[in-house]
Order: structure tokens, then sequence, then C-alpha cells
């Protein structure tokens, strides 16, 4: 596996190649706004969100138990960006359920025991374009929708524990905001933000030349939380089955958090890096938005198994897969053409 070197060193040797890249770049003054002529080399990466988890079929092989949807997001967003004359030369799409920030620069095991390689040996010297959506897992925010819902601690196909199974999940909104459960909550979202720094410049290390597109999570939570008690159309189980409707703000302030650690990691990166804000475009197609949800409530089923179907555990549906297409490829035409 590749290694970095010492962190001062490292964003010396980014400096470096950022600077060099520049100036190699550099085209005339009249080439400002025009698409890129020849296919940009493109690598995704990221966790369940990007992978599509829940949409079927899925990439089967070594990297089955991935559940990478064959139609996710970059797929669709790759086939939009042609319509609009803008080729990717998709390098590799290594996205995977269940991947944390560090899974980047570490092997992933998954549920199954076998292994795949960190994500960072996708990128090339002359990887031109990433984009992927990372720090929901590291989070924990498996582990925090569990400490809300009795339903889903016993659920026998959902993995991960509550954050504390001795507090009640009736409790869970105010477990969050005081006490251990707020020292815990500050202590991810703190080590979130130094993950995703090191992502960026492992990016800016290895693939010198690559513009860095950080993808944020669609809103799972409306405003309007009262939505959540009415199950979506041909559903019998609420969006957020039993989770207390107190702590259906809570979730959301959570999430919005953790938007909000991305932007600022993405704002603060050496050399910059972009932001697609799924967050802030996604209100109105929440899990509790019934026919118009982007987001499969947490035990909806969704396309994926036989008789048995996994739910959708609060992963974006067809729909929901189609606007993460539509921002990202629309951030990206933006980012090639300027």
């Amino acid at each position: 596996m590749r290694k970095t070197n010492s962190p001062v060193a490292r964003r010396l040797a980014v400096a470096a190649v950022a600077l060099g890249s520049c100036l190699a770049l550099a085209g005339p003054a009249g080439s400002a706004g025009a698409a890129p002529a020849d296919p940009v080399p493109t690598v995704f990466f990221g966790d369940s969100y990007t992978a599509d988890f829940g949409i079927a079929p899925f990439q089967e092989g070594e990297r089955t138990f991935c559940f990478q949807a064959k139609e996710n997001f970059p797929a669709v967003a790759t086939r939009r960006l042609a319509d609009n004359g803008i080729t990717l030369d998709v390098q590799s799409d290594v996205s995977c359920s269940g991947a944390t920030v560090q899974n980047f620069w570490q092997e992933q095991e998954l549920l199954t025991g076998q292994k795949v390689s960190p994500q960072q040996d996708a990128l090339k010297q002359d990887t031109q374009l990433t984009v992927g959506s990372l720090g929901g897992n590291t989070l924990g925010f498996n582990r925090i929708i569990k400490q809300c819902s009795d339903e889903l601690r016993g659920h026998p196909l959902l993995p991960g524990e509550p954050v504390d199974g001795d507090e009640s999940a009736s409790r869970c909104g105010e477990f969050f905001e005081s006490g251990d459960g707020k020292q815990w909550l500050d202590d991810r979202f703190e080590q979130v933000g130094w993950d995703l720094e090191e992502l960026l410049d492992r990016i800016g290390y290895f693939a010198p030349d690559a513009k860095r597109v950080l993808v944020g999570y669609p809103r799972l939570v409306p405003e309007d939380t009262a939505k959540c008690l009415t199950a979506a159309p041909g559903q019998t189980q609420l969006p957020f089955v039993d989770t207390p409707q107190d702590a259906l703000p809570v979730l959301d302030q959570i999430q919005k958090r953790l938007n909000d650690v991305m932007k600022k990691a993405a704002a603060d990166a050496d050399g910059g890096a972009d932001f697609v804000d799924l967050y802030a475009d996604t209100g109105a197609n929440t899990a509790c938005d019934g026919a118009e949800r982007g987001i499969g409530g947490l035990l909806e089923d969704s396309q994926i198994g036989e008789g048995q179907k996994l739910p959708w555990y609060a992963h974006p549906n067809d729909k929901g897969r189609d606007i993460q297409a539509e921002q990202v490829a629309d951030e990206v035409e933006q980012i090639l053409n300027r």
C-alpha cells in the first residue's frame, strides 16, 4: 500500500506539485470557460451513498458486498455530462458500502470478512477529477440511528450497535444534546474533520492535477417532522419507524452539522476543493416526503434481496439517486468549464 510521508512533508509536496501543475496547465487567456476537449480521467470514491446501496442490480465479483449499484449516481452523472459534451474517462469507481474516511487509505473489511483495497489505490498521476462522499460512517450515523430506535436495535439485518445500549431509545434526543452522548458526538465530529483533511491531502499527493469534489449527503429528515408520522404510499412502517418525534430534529441537526464539517473541510483544503451541498437542495425529498421521497425509509424494502429484501436504511432510492446525479453533474460541469 502506498503511504504518504509526514503531514508536513506531505503538505510541502502537495504545494510543490500544485504550483507546478498550475504553471503547466495555464492556458491562453481565451481558454477559460471552454469544456475539456479530451476525456477527463476520473476516479469516484465513497461509501454507500456514492455506491447507492439498495438500488439493483449491483456490481458483482470480488467487491460484491460493497453493494455498488450498476446505476449509481456516478454512472448516471457520467451519462448526463456526456449529453452536455463532457466525457469522463472513468478510471475506477471504488465506492463501497460501509466505508469510513480512513478506508480511503486503509483496506476495508466487509461484513463477510473479505477485505478490499484502500480507495486511494485507484488514483493515478494523470487523474484529473475525483468525486465522492465519505464521513457518515466515520461519524457513526448507523449507531446514532440505532440509539433512537428499539426496532432497529433488534433488527437482524442491520449491523452495528447503539452508542449506549443502556440508555433508552425514547430519550435519545436528550442523550445527544448533553452529557456522555454529546461528548461522544463532539469527538466523532472532530475525527471526521481530521480524516477529511487527510483524505483531501492524499488526493493532492497521489493525483496532483486532480480537481477534488466532496459530495455531501442528501437530507433525511424534513423541517416539518409531522410529515414523518405518516407512512409513505404503499408502506405500513413509518419512515423512521419508532424514533421519537422529538428526536427527529436532533437527527436533522446532526446531519446538518456533518454537512457543515464536510463543507469546511473542502473550503480549507490546501489548493482548494469543491463541495456539492446535497443537504441544501433535498429538503423536499426527504424520507418523509411520501411519493416525492428520495430516501427509502429505515425499514422500507430496498431492491436488494430475493424474498426477504434488505431495508433501504435511509439511503437514496431511484429518485434520490437521480437528484444526486443531477447536482453532481451540474457542479462538475461548472468546475471543468471554469
